[in-house]
C-alpha cells in the first residue's frame, strides 16, 4: 500500500471511529461501580500496556503507538497505525444472587508519525477515557401496604478523547512529551419505578426519571521520559506524566415522565432541566514509574498512578462521597530471538503484569479495590506490523455489607500496522 493510500485510510478509519462515538461507544468495563461519579476511568493504556498490567509511564517500543507517555513516542522512527476491539465478561454477585453479562466491539485508534525521526513525533487518536454501564434492580415493599416498590436503575455512556500529542528529545536520552485532548461525551442515567403486587403484577402507571449530562471541553496532559544507559544495550527507564483536568462543561436535560416517554423533550411530562448548563470538576491524575530494560530482549518495570477524588464534584456541585485512588503496576516483557529468521514465535513479544487499583468509591464504610493479572503477546503478521493480544482476568469489589463482587474476564485485540519508509525519499521511480 503507498505511503498516500496508508494515510488516508487510516484518517478515514479515525473519522469513522469518532463518527461512531458520538451515539454509541464499546465499554471497555461493565460494572455496578460505575453507577458512581463519572464512571471506571481507563488507566490501563492500549493493548501492549494492559498485557504488561497497565505499563506505559516508563516503557515503551519503536512498533507501537504509546498513549500514556506522549515523551516516549520519539521512539517511533516508523509510521505506526493501531486499532482495537475488545471483549468482556463479567460475573456480578451479592450475598443472595448472581448475574453474568457480556459486552464489545471496537476500542481505540491511534496513529504516530516520526516528523524528525528520534527527535520530533506527533501522535493523534481516539481513546476512552471512563465508561459508564450498569443495570441494577432494587425491590422494596410499599410501608403499610402489600405492594412491592421495584426500581430499575440503568445508566451507559462516558468520556472520549480526541487527542492530539508530540513528544521532543531535548538532549540525549531526555525526551519530553505534550498532549491536547477534546474531551466530549455524555451519560444516560434512568430510574424506572414500577408498583407491583403480591403476584408481581403491575398496579398504576409505571413512572421514568430520566437524566441526560452531555460534556465537551479541552484537557492536557504533560510528560518526561528519561533513559539512563547501563552498557550492553541495557537501560533504567525513568518516566512521569501530569494530566491536568480541571472543569468540564457541559449541559443537563432531566425529566420526569410515563415510562417511555421521559427521554422525549416534547412528551408529558415534567422537565427538571432543560440543557442546563453547568460543569464538573475532575481532578487532575499523576503518574510515574521505572523500568529496567534490555533492548530487543526484556523489560520489567513498577508504575503508579494517583487520583484525589476528594476534589470531585458532580454536577450539582456534590463530591459523591469519593475518596483518594490510587493504581499499581507490575509488568514485563520477554522477546526470545528478536531477529530469528526462522520461527514467528521467536521474534514475538511475551506479556505479563499484575495490577492492584483502590478506586475512589467509598460504600457502607468499604473503598472497593480492583485486583488483575494479565498477559499478553505480539505476533509479527507482516513486515514490521503485529498482531497484538492482551487478556485480563480480575476481581472488584466485595460481598460483604450488602456490596457486590464482580469478577471479570477481558480481551482487547488489536493491530499495530508500520510502515518504516514513510519519511525516506525514494531512490528508485
Amino acid at each position: 500500500m503507498s505511503k498516500t493510500k496508508l494515510l488516508v485510510a487510516s484518517l478515514g478509519f479515525l473519522l469513522a471511529f469518532v463518527a461512531i462515538q458520538q451515539t454509541s461507544f464499546a465499554q471497555f468495563s461493565s460494572s455496578t461501580y460505575s453507577s458512581l461519579g463519572v464512571g471506571i476511568f481507563n488507566n490501563s493504556g492500549l493493548t501492549q500496556n494492559q498485557g504488561m498490567g497497565g505499563m506505559g509511564i516508563s516503557f515503551g517500543n519503536s512498533y507501537s503507538v504509546n498513549h500514556v507517555n506522549p515523551a516516549i513516542s520519539v521512539k517511533n522512527a516508523a509510521y505506526s497505525f493501531q486499532a482495537a476491539l475488545n471483549y468482556n465478561q463479567l460475573a456480578a454477585a451479592t450475598e443472595s444472587s448472581s448475574e453474568q453479562l457480556d459486552g464489545g466491539g471496537l476500542s481505540y485508534v491511534a496513529m504516530s508519525f516520526p516528523v524528525i525521526p528520534r527527535r520530533f513525533t506527533m501522535g493523534l487518536g481516539l481513546n476512552q477515557l471512563t465508561g459508564v454501564d450498569y443495570n441494577i434492580t432494587v425491590n422494596s415493599q410499599v410501608t403499610n401496604t402489600d405492594l412491592m416498590a421495584q426500581n430499575i436503575i440503568e445508566g451507559r455512556g462516558g468520556l472520549s478523547q480526541v487527542y492530539l500529542q508530540g513528544g521532543f528529545q531535548v538532549y540525549k536520552s531526555l525526551s519530553l512529551g505534550l498532549e491536547g485532548a477534546y474531551t466530549f461525551g455524555s451519560t444516560i442515567r434512568t430510574n424506572q419505578l414500577d408498583l407491583l403486587d403480591t403476584a408481581m403484577n403491575a398496579v398504576g402507571i409505571s413512572s421514568e426519571y430520566y437524566e441526560r449530562l452531555t460534556f465537551s471541553d479541552v484537557t492536557f496532559k504533560a510528560s518526561v521520559f528519561y533513559a539512563q544507559p547501563l552498557g550492553d544495550e541495557k537501560y533504567l527507564n525513568l518516566g512521569a506524566i501530569y494530566h491536568v483536568f480541571g472543569d468540564i462543561n457541559g449541559k443537563e436535560f432531566a425529566k420526569m415522565a410515563e415510562s417511555g416517554q421521559a427521554s422525549i423533550p416534547n412528551s408529558p411530562g415534567d422537565v427538571l432541566a432543560d440543557n442546563v448548563s453547568g460543569s464538573i470538576f475532575l481532578p487532575n491524575k499523576i503518574g510515574y514509574g521505572v523500568t529496567y530494560e534490555k533492548i530487543n530482549k526484556f523489560a520489567i518495570g513498577v508504575e503508579a498512578q494517583f487520583q484525589d477524588f476528594t476534589d470531585f464534584r458532580d454536577f450539582n456541585a456534590s463530591t459523591g462521597n469519593l475518596q483518594n485512588a490510587f493504581k499499581l503496576s507490575l509488568g514485563g516483557q520477554y522477546i526470545p530471538n528478536a531477529f530469528s529468521m526462522e520461527s514467528m514465535l521467536s521474534r514475538s513479544t511475551f506479556r505479563a503484569g499484575f495490577e492492584y487499583e483502590r478506586l475512589p468509591y467509598l460504600l457502607n464504610q468499604n473503598q472497593i479495590d480492583d485486583i488483575g493479572i494479565n498477559f499478553g503477546t505480539s505476533i509479527p503478521v507482516y513486515s514490521l506490523s503485529l498482531l497484538n493480544v492482551a487478556v485480563k482476568v480480575g476481581t472488584r469489589g466485595t460481598v460483604s455489607d450488602g456490596l457486590v463482587r464482580e469478577n471479570y474476564f477481558k480481551v482487547s485485540l488489536g493491530i499495530s500496522i508500520n510502515d518504516n519508509s514513510w519519511f525516506y525519499k525514494k531512490v528508485f521511480e
